[in-house]
């Protein structure tokens, strides 16, 4: 995949992230909520200070084929239940992290 379309992919996602903080909080206003430029260190969702309070999170936008592993977890995860499925992973010295379907997050935090 050449870069233009990998910063396409990565913008395309950072959108969609953006459209779903600015659905789960409907009062906030378009401004209140930004993508970060290409190449600008830092959150690559830019959240005003009102924005902050309600949705006290920094977002770091990924958009790769290689982590297709965790998708296989989630799937693993998925099968055989109603229930929501969550992927608890560990890395050597490093804290847990949990994975969660982006919409099942945001009804968590709305």
């Amino acid at each position: 995949m050449n870069n233009r379309s990998k910063k396409i992919k990565s913008a395309k996602l950072q959108r969609l992230v953006r459209t779903k903080i600015l659905k789960t909080f409907p009062h906030l206003k378009k401004r209140d909520v930004d993508c970060a430029k290409e190449g600008i260190s830092g959150p690559d969702i830019i959240l005003s200070r009102i924005a902050k309070k309600l949705c006290p999170y920094q977002f770091e936008v990924k958009s790769q084929n290689r982590m297709r592993t965790m998708w296989k977890w989630f799937r693993q995860a998925s099968k055989n239940t109603k229930l929501e499925p969550v992927v608890v992973a560990k890395c050597n010295s490093r804290d847990p992290l949990v994975i969660i379907d982006l919409d099942h997050f945001f009804d968590l935090i709305k």
